[in-house]
């Protein structure tokens, strides 16, 4: 596939995955995303250039490179936030879109909100509804986008933010909350949505190192109650203890991957030896 076919291929929508498989009730260790040949250009920034990622139920996998090589671009694409130019992206059941002979072929819009819903993302800058509650703020997701009772959802909300530490928070305002606390709320928020995947795009980038730790503690725990989830992180002490497999994207490609073991302490490319000295030192 060559970029121009890509940027000038005609857009229809997408089959049906081939194989399809319900993320929330596959058992542990099963694909429930592929992701093939994923290429995204803004204007004549070819940002991705081929990424092959595939992430199994229960697994913890991280994301690391140097800023701009693509990392948080392939977050937004995977729950298309962002577009593909070309390429194939399978979740569980659905196949939000694929190639076929020349043709880059999209999922309908109902199926695309539908994926996002099943793996909501957790931003760096929070992106909390300023003039609503921590418990509102849990709520509207379930409540708008899952069309569900507020009476079964606010219980689940309130044991949710029980869980990270904020339950007395819940009649809080954004603006009264420290910056890990509102990334702890951004984390109850992706649970409440009873996700099946949970995409973590720098979460402690934005906040003051003595706040960090709450945030890695929080998704410790998701880990440990076999979460699955993909981290685009810096933090390669906490990659190295918690993921199941590492990709390094750089230069818009995967150029290696594997268990962190691998990856993180013993590179097989001067490109990730010299990425792996910059954050170390």
């Amino acid at each position: 596939m060559t970029s121009g076919t890509t940027m000038n291929a005609p857009i229809k929508p997408a089959a049906a995955a081939a194989h399809p498989v319900d993320p929330a009730t596959a058992p542990r260790g099963a694909e429930i995303l592929s992701v093939r040949a994923l290429h995204k250009q803004f204007g004549t920034n070819k940002v991705l250039r081929g990424v092959d990622l595939t992430l199994h139920q229960g697994e913890v996998t991280f994301l690391i490179g140097p800023s701009g090589g693509g990392k948080s671009t392939v977050l937004r694409c995977i729950n298309f936030l962002e577009r593909p130019n070309g390429g194939e992206i399978v979740f569980g059941d659905m196949r939000l879109c694929h190639e076929d002979s020349g043709v880059f072929e999209v999922a309908p819009d109902s199926v695309l909100r539908k994926a996002r819903a099943r793996m909501p993302m957790v931003f760096q800058h929070f992106n909390l509804f300023a003039h609503r509650t921590v418990l509102q703020n849990v709520i509207e997701g379930p409540v708008i986008v899952q069309k569900r009772a507020k009476a079964q959802v606010i219980p689940e909300a309130e044991e949710i933010l029980r869980r990270v530490g904020l339950l007395e928070k819940c009649d809080s305002y954004p603006a009264q909350l420290s910056g890990g606390q509102k990334q702890r709320v951004a984390i109850a928020r992706a649970l409440a949505m009873q996700p099946a995947v949970i995409l973590f795009d720098e979460p402690t980038s934005a906040l003051d190192p003595e706040l960090v730790s709450g945030v890695l503690d929080t998704i410790r725990a998701l880990a440990e109650e076999g979460r699955t989830m993909i981290v685009v992180s810096h933090e390669m002490g906490f990659a190295r203890k918690l993921a199941d497999r590492v990709y390094f994207v750089a230069d818009g490609v995967i150029q290696e991957s594997g268990p962190p073991s691998q990856v993180l302490e013993n590179p097989k490319s001067e490109r990730l030896r010299a990425f792996m000295h910059s954050v170390l030192h």
